[in-house]
């Protein structure tokens, strides 16, 4: 089946982050229908699990759903030519003050492709340390409140069956990295695996 774009018409183009726009669109069989959807930059989260199998989780508030959640140390895919997997230690670093000696990919997820085009890719960062007091990134806005937390990798499992991690990108890193321990850590891919769906606003 062919999906020809016809047109865009631009919604909204001034936000920080997102662009808003609607597509007409050819459909199979000739008709033509309008789809609203969102432009985003896409984002890279990260699973940072222990020698203890523990992983660490960040609880922040989001304004859209008006509370805090539990989530991954995250982030806006937002400097330009910088590595998905460079974006990924950046945020660990700024969001939890740690590194790792090792990152490989653990899944890649759309996110909401029936109204946007966001992709998150997540990463299995280990072998962690912590980043020295003196190099500790100075959090601001939301992310001034931020707390963290380790969890034994079975107990963060029984959190998103137990409906506590609502959060798509957290509730999908903890069960791939438990899928992830089960196999061994054999078959995921590198750090600079091929990522298609990484989107661009353009």
């Amino acid at each position: 089946m062919t999906y020809e774009l016809v047109s865009r018409t631009p919604q909204f183009t001034s936000g920080r982050v997102i662009d808003v726009v609607t597509d007409e669109v050819t459909m199979p069989g000739g008709n033509t229908r309008l789809r609203d959807w969102i432009i985003h930059p896409g984002a890279v989260g990260v699973v940072a699990l222990d020698s203890e199998d523990r992983v660490l989780l960040v609880r922040q508030y989001r304004h859209p759903v008006g509370r805090e959640l539990w989530e991954l140390p995250a982030g806006l895919l937002d400097v330009e030519g910088e590595p998905a997997v460079v974006s990924a230690a950046r945020e660990l670093a700024e969001e939890a003050d740690l590194r790792a000696g090792r990152f490989d990919t653990l899944v890649d997820l759309l996110t909401t492709p029936g109204a946007s085009n966001e992709a998150i890719r997540l990463y299995l960062a280990r072998e962690i340390s912590g980043v020295p007091e003196a190099e500790r990134y100075t959090r601001f806005d939301e992310e001034a409140g931020m707390t963290t937390a380790w969890f034994a990798l079975d107990e963060a499992v029984d959190m998103v069956l137990a409906g506590q991690i609502e959060n798509a990108a957290a509730a999908a890193g903890v069960l791939a990295a438990f899928a992830a321990h089960a196999r061994g850590f054999t078959g995921l891919r590198g750090p600079d695996a091929p990522w298609a769906a990484r989107p661009s606003r353009v």
